[in-house]
């Protein structure tokens, strides 16, 4: 086997990008900490083409060299806003027709793997801070919450690679549906 170099992979350069159709999923961040996971989140949202992220609160916002070091220009092709409340994003969100989705464990919350996604859906996807997760004013706003299956002895998975796990899971079952 042998590495396919950068060049060979044929992805897009930043304004086909722009261009390209996107999945109908907005990421919100509740109050992330870490600028680390806002810069991974960004990262992945530029490899599975989310629409947007929406960061909150005490959420870190682009330019800031920190979140370059995990996003690595990814920060500059996704689309962004910042809004210091979630509740009122989410409020705008809803009136937009976006299906509100808690990432959290929560009661009667939908195995990742049981959640079917419909094309004809908007979702925003909302992940929460690091020790507290999404705030239990934002759950109750939701309309479902997704939790991730886990066998291990710790509670929970680091945001942004739930976040990876969970962003694939709509890009698996969207995107190929968006050819």
């Amino acid at each position: 086997m042998l590495k396919i170099p950068n060049e060979a992979l044929g992805r897009p350069d930043a304004a086909t990008f722009a261009m390209m159709p996107k999945l109908p999923v907005t990421v919100v961040l509740d109050n992330i900490r870490s600028l680390n996971n806002v810069g991974a989140f960004f990262r992945t949202c530029d490899a599975f083409a989310m629409e947007r992220i929406v960061l909150c609160g005490i959420t870190a916002t682009p330019p800031n060299r920190e979140i370059h070091k995990t996003a690595l220009g990814a920060e500059n092709t996704v689309a962004w806003e910042y809004g210091k409340s979630t509740v009122e994003v989410l409020q705008r969100l809803k009136t937009e027709g976006y299906l509100l989705v808690a990432i959290e464990q929560v009661e009667n919350s939908i195995l990742l793997q049981n959640f079917m996604c419909k094309t004809e859906e908007k979702y925003a996807l909302i992940f929460g801070n690091e020790v507290d997760g999404v705030s239990q004013e934002v759950v109750d706003m939701c309309d479902t919450a997704i939790e991730l299956p886990q066998a291990g002895t710790k509670h929970s998975i680091n945001v942004s690679v739930c976040g990876g796990v969970v962003l694939w899971h709509f890009f698996s079952a969207l995107w190929p549906r968006m050819k």
